[in-house]
């Protein structure tokens, strides 16, 4: 083998070995460079983090309603003054503001709190739903702005005392920060009493919708407007038992006779408010005979004049209670499935009837006349109170505006999950 050509390939060999050497360092390089860049975004990314994380808590710390624990009431240095012939008291650089009603039940101080807003609302004033902590527990408090006038503030105080049936409310002079928490609280409440309901009345655990409906009965018969007014024979509204009870039988027949739970409760509503007394005084109706417990008034050529008055909370009256049995006779329905109190006896004695048996009859009687307008809700409501013939639209419309008015606020408490709303937190616009 010639020298040079041994030579040429140690040459070779070395370049070749150069070059490997060259490749590595280079692809070293790039792996440098690439796990830098990779560093570099992993830090940029946590800068990034901890700059939303700040931004975030700062909003949250500008947003969030402060707690109350003791609502502090400025002292107060009026200012009188004489103002077209009347007396005019003011604080100046302080609001007046007044407590309402307080609640241990957010749910309950909520629907209130929504009944009272609509009330104050063409006036112009604004009403607050807040929360102060006692302890462990929680307690709502509705708080109302009132005009910065004393005696203009107790006028409208009074008037909405007789219209809203309030008997205890307290008024006081607060600095504007103050008044500026009570709105922050109250905007959390309407926040949260509007998150999406994405759990329907239809789907809720049993205990869960009876909870529901027990408060939303209690609201309605305490805002009733014979209490309210004084009307007599004045109403007693039930108890938290008896509410709960009602609750039960209500939720119990509904899901018996496969009714709207919602308009179910309209009718309880638009008939009694859930209270059980006496309905339709003196009201009598013709029939060609008498029966057994009837009260006759007038007895005439083509018939009797009997006495026809309606009793309970569903405000059925004698002759639709007969009618009512009649169907429960012919019912196919197995009703050794319901609870004790709530099965229809053999024979009915219209002169001793249990009330809690009404809600039976009252599911029996909506269930009827559904399966007689083929599901139509409407004719079907429209026809318990004026008859298969002459549906009262009027009532249906009543009932309606009851209906949604317990699916919304129900709904979007059930979409709470049992969390306070008052301990809840939303990012919104710093104020």
């Amino acid at each position: 083998m010639l020298p040079g050509k041994r030579g040429g390939r140690l040459c070779v060999c070395r370049s070749e070995k150069l070059a490997q050497k060259i490749v590595e360092s280079s692809s070293a390089v790039k792996d440098r460079w690439k796990i830098r860049g990779i560093a570099e975004r992993h830090v940029l990314l946590l800068v990034l983090f901890c700059v939303t994380a700040g931004l975030s808590g700062w909003t949250a710390y500008r947003t969030w309603p402060r707690e109350l624990p003791a609502v502090q009431r400025t002292p107060a240095t009026p200012v009188v003054e004489l103002r077209d012939g009347r007396t005019s008291i003011q604080v100046l650089g302080l609001c007046l503001a007044a407590n309402l009603a307080t609640f241990d039940d957010e749910l309950l101080a909520y629907l209130f709190f929504d009944h009272l807003r609509g009330l104050v609302s063409q006036d112009g004033r604004q009403i607050w739903l807040t929360f102060e902590r006692q302890g462990s527990e929680l307690n709502y408090v509705i708080r109302l702005s009132l005009p910065p006038d004393l005696d203009s503030a107790v006028a409208f105080l009074f008037g909405l005392e007789a219209l809203s049936g309030l008997s205890q409310s307290t008024y006081y002079w607060v600095a504007p920060e103050v008044a500026a928490q009570f709105a922050s609280q109250s905007r959390t409440f309407d926040q949260a009493y509007n998150l999406p309901a994405n759990r329907h009345l239809e789907l809720l655990p049993r205990e869960e919708l009876v909870a529901y409906v027990r408060r939303f009965i209690r609201f309605k018969s305490a805002t009733d407007g014979r209490i309210r007014r004084g009307i007599e024979p004045i109403p007693t509204p039930p108890s938290r038992s008896q509410a709960h009870q009602l609750a039960r039988d209500i939720v119990t027949i509904a899901d018996f006779y496969d009714l709207p739970i919602d308009f179910f409760l309209g009718i309880g509503a638009m008939e009694n408010n859930y209270m059980n007394v006496r309905g339709d005084i003196g009201n009598a109706i013709w029939k060609r005979r008498a029966q057994k417990g009837d009260v006759v008034l007038k007895r005439g050529r083509k018939g009797v004049l009997v006495l026809n008055e309606s009793s309970g909370v569903w405000q059925i009256t004698r002759e639709t209670l007969r009618y009512a049995d009649r169907l429960r006779r012919k019912d196919e329905r197995d009703y050794s499935k319901l609870p004790e109190h709530l099965r229809p006896p053999k024979e009915v004695n219209l002169d001793d009837f249990p009330p809690e048996l009404l809600t039976t009859y009252a599911g029996l009687l909506l269930r009827d006349l559904l399966d007689r307008f083929h599901g139509d809700v409407a004719s079907a409501v429209g026809a318990y109170n004026g008859g298969p013939g002459n549906p009262n639209r009027q009532y249906e419309a009543g009932a309606r505006t009851v209906a949604q008015q317990a699916r919304r606020v129900l709904e979007h408490a059930a979409a709470l999950r049992g969390r306070p709303a008052a301990e809840m937190r939303f990012i919104t616009s710093a104020r």
